[in-house]
C-alpha cells in the first residue's frame, strides 16, 4: 500500500526516516478504539445513504477480523505503514478489497486519532476511578478495624500529636476523593466527539455526527471543527 502522502514523490522514503517518523510504537494501543470509532462511522455511512448494506456489512465483519488478529498476536505491524489507522485500513482492503477504501469517507485522520484518543482516555478513566473507589473502600476498612488505636502525627519528620491510626487512613480517603474528582470533570470535558470534523473543516458528505456521538457514548459534539482536530488539551490534564 501506497503511503498516503507520497504521490509526489518518485523514490521510496529512506529507511531511517521512515522509522523515525512511524508512529505505530505508540499508537498500536489505540487499536481497539480505532476500530470501535470506524465500525461506528460505517454504521453512520451506510444510514446515510454513502455505504450500501453490503458494504456495511463488509467493512464490519472485516474489522472484527482485524481486532481478532491484533488480540491474537497475529496481526503484522510495520513501521512502513507508520500509524494504527493505516494498518487497519491496508489490512482491511487486503481483506474485503474495494469496500474498504470507501470506509475512510468524510474522514481524515487528523479526527480519527483525535477520537481514538478520547475513547482511549475515557476508558482509562473510568478504570482508574474504578480502583481509586476500590481503594478508598479500604481506607474506611481499615479506619474502622483501627479506629482505636493510637498512632503518631508527624510534622516536619518530628513526632508531633497523637492521632488515631484510622483518622490517619481517612486522610488518604480524602485525598483519593479529590484525584476522583479531577478525572471526573476531565473526563466530561474530554467526552466530546470531534469525527466529522475531518482534516480540519468538515465534509461535504451527508453525515450524522449524532448518530457516531450516540453510539459512542460521547456527550456532544464538537463545536468547531479546527478545535476538533487540534486540541489536546485533555490528555494534559490526564497526565498532570
Amino acid at each position: 500500500m501506497e503511503k498516503t502522502w507520497g504521490g509526489r514523490f518518485a523514490e521510496a522514503t529512506n529507511a531511517l526516516v521512515e522509522e523515525l517518523t512511524a508512529s505505530i510504537a505508540y499508537d498500536q494501543a489505540l487499536a481497539r478504539w480505532d476500530i470501535l470509532g470506524s465500525q461506528a462511522h460505517a454504521r453512520m455511512l451506510a444510514a446515510c445513504g454513502v455505504l450500501t448494506p453490503d458494504e456495511r456489512t463488509a467493512i464490519l465483519t472485516g474489522l472484527d477480523r482485524i481486532q481478532q488478529e491484533i488480540e491474537s498476536g497475529i496481526f503484522e505491524f510495520s513501521p512502513h505503514l507508520e500509524d494504527i489507522h493505516t494498518h487497519i485500513e491496508h489490512r482491511l482492503i487486503e481483506q474485503i478489497g474495494e469496500p474498504g477504501r470507501k470506509l475512510h469517507t468524510a474522514r481524515s485522520r487528523n479526527d480519527q486519532v483525535a477520537t481514538d484518543f478520547r475513547l482511549y482516555l475515557r476508558h482509562e478513566i473510568d478504570e482508574i476511578l474504578s480502583l481509586l473507589q476500590h481503594l478508598q473502600a479500604t481506607c474506611v476498612t481499615l479506619a474502622e478495624r483501627y479506629q482505636d488505636i493510637l498512632f503518631p502525627g508527624y510534622t516536619h519528620l518530628q513526632r508531633a500529636q497523637p492521632i488515631l491510626l484510622g483518622h490517619h487512613f481517612l486522610a488518604y480517603y480524602e485525598m483519593f476523593q479529590r484525584d476522583r474528582e479531577r478525572l471526573a470533570e476531565c473526563r466530561a470535558r474530554l467526552n466530546v466527539l470531534p469525527l466529522g470534523a475531518a482534516a480540519l473543516a468538515g465534509t461535504s458528505f451527508p453525515i450524522d455526527r449524532e448518530q457516531v456521538a450516540r453510539e459512542l457514548g460521547f456527550d456532544r459534539v464538537a463545536s468547531n471543527s479546527l478545535d476538533a482536530v487540534s486540541d489536546r488539551d485533555f490528555v494534559l490534564e490526564f497526565s498532570a
